[in-house]
């Protein structure tokens, strides 16, 4: 290890569940060239590719510093956006929750590999999407301008290369633009329950009671294949440069190498998708809500938290262009930062922590003196495999009793719902405790589920 692992959790977040070996990830990864400060877990930490799901680190550019894609995982910018609409839950009727839902079932795409809302003319136009990511949405018509202000980087990653996307990434990519894919994507209608910090959620958009929508998927199967085609090609150049790992799985280069910079290029390629497809939902839903209830959506927050960025921190006294890797951890700016856009420089970031669809989610807020990097929780994070999750609870009968709690579900398989049973997580509450007492986020609100479109 070049630097301690640092793990932000009490002892009910610890990792708990045979087999899980996220800790021992925590310091494989604080063996890695250039690494500074410390290999850093999220409350939220559980087992992942390489990386934990839920671990921070970052290397120094111009001192030997790597990329490995197993920091930012197979799905490149998954990411969680909060939408808030102008009306309060008990503003509207009682059966409005079930027609939104069906609604919404019928047209937003979900589940493996199935097609998305926007079918783009060909490889080119997706070429454009890769480098112009939710700005280009916003203008071919999906969207307004102020979603791009509300967007981190403003709905767009600098420096994208679509020439370093497979064939094959570009094939998987075609017909996904607008789908929530599968696993734990959802789009959840949900309500605001409880307002901790009353300025700070002024300042976002919401209010005690607030029906909202919560988006959560990623850059689908571009977004994997370009991670898998990577991985491949750094593993094999390890020897070049005289990398030593304990788990092949980190496989990495220098950030600042040909190989290093091509990863890059594709990942924030693959970022700008992932903008482009929470871009289309967010307009689905917007229909949804326009039809069914006559309201509007606006845009609280979208923020990414599968990625690796340049940025530039202070470590040891001075200034650094550091390679940060998030994965399964979100961006957390506080107060003051110029990266926020004008309207949040005061408030600070919304951090967007969802929770499953039987509890609750978070809304937080990044605070100053962050030492993992001005990074944060992104979820509430597994306890259970798959597997195990689905030796628990059959789908059809999670369905009644989640309905029976007036929770409205609309899966896309039972297999698939079982699998993301509430019992298989970590409490959210918890994880939001924690990650406010390390002094990461702040709570601003908590909001809980009305109804579940499961991917």
């Amino acid at each position: 290890m070049r630097v301690p692992g640092v793990v932000f959790a009490s002892a009910a977040l610890l990792p708990q569940a045979a087999g899980d070996k996220a800790l021992e990830q925590v310091a494989n990864v604080a063996t890695l060239p250039g690494i500074v400060r410390a290999s850093f877990a999220m409350p939220d930490v559980h087992w992942g590719y390489g990386f934990p799901i839920g671990g921070v680190a970052a290397t120094d550019v111009e001192r030997g510093g790597v990329v490995s894609p197993g920091g930012v995982g197979f799905d490149i910018s998954c990411g969680v956006r909060l939408l808030a609409a102008g009306v309060g839950r008990d503003e509207l009727d009682p059966e409005w929750i079930g027609r939104l839902m069906d609604l919404l079932d019928r047209t937003v795409p979900r589940g493996l590999g199935r097609g998305g809302l926007w079918r783009l003319g060909g490889p080119e136009e997706l070429d454009e999407l890769l480098i112009g990511g939710a700005r280009y949405a916003v203008e071919h018509g999906h969207g307004v301008p102020r979603d791009l202000e509300r967007c981190e980087d403003r709905g767009v990653l600098a420096g994208a290369a679509p020439g370093e996307v497979s064939t094959r990434a570009v094939e998987r990519g075609l017909q996904q633009v607008g789908s929530l894919g599968s696993a734990n994507h959802f789009l959840e209608v949900q309500a605001v329950d409880r307002v901790h910090d009353p300025r700070t959620a002024a300042a976002f958009g919401l209010r005690p009671g607030q029906v909202c929508v919560m988006i959560h998927c990623g850059s689908r199967g571009l977004g994997h294949q370009i991670c898998t085609d990577h991985v491949r090609a750094m593993d094999r150049e390890l020897h070049r440069y005289r990398i030593e790992l304990p788990d092949r799985q980190l496989a990495c280069t220098p950030v600042d190498s040909p190989r290093g910079r091509a990863y890059l290029g594709a990942m924030t390629a693959a970022a700008n998708y992932g903008r482009a497809n929470r871009q289309l939902l967010a307009e689905a839903a917007r229909r949804a809500f326009a039809t069914v209830l006559g309201v509007g959506l606006e845009l609280v927050y979208d923020v990414s938290h599968n990625l690796a960025k340049l940025e530039t921190h202070e470590v040891d006294g001075e200034l650094r262009t550091l390679c940060v890797h998030r994965k399964g951890a979100t961006r957390a700016l506080p107060p003051g930062d110029p990266d926020l856009p004008a309207d949040l420089v005061e408030a600070g970031q919304p951090v967007l922590v969802p929770g499953t669809m039987g509890t609750a989610s978070y809304v937080m807020v990044g605070l100053p003196g962050n030492e993992a990097f001005r990074s944060a929780c992104h979820g509430a994070g597994r306890v259970l495999s798959r597997h195990q999750a689905l030796r628990t609870v059959r789908g059809e009968r999670l369905k009644s009793e989640l309905e029976a709690r007036g929770i409205a579900v609309r899966p896309a398989s039972w297999r698939a719902l079982a699998e993301e049973t509430p019992e298989a997580y970590k409490d959210v509450d918890a994880v939001a405790a924690v990650t406010e007492a390390a002094g990461l986020a702040r709570q601003v609100a908590r909001l809980v589920p009305l109804g579940v479109c499961k991917g």
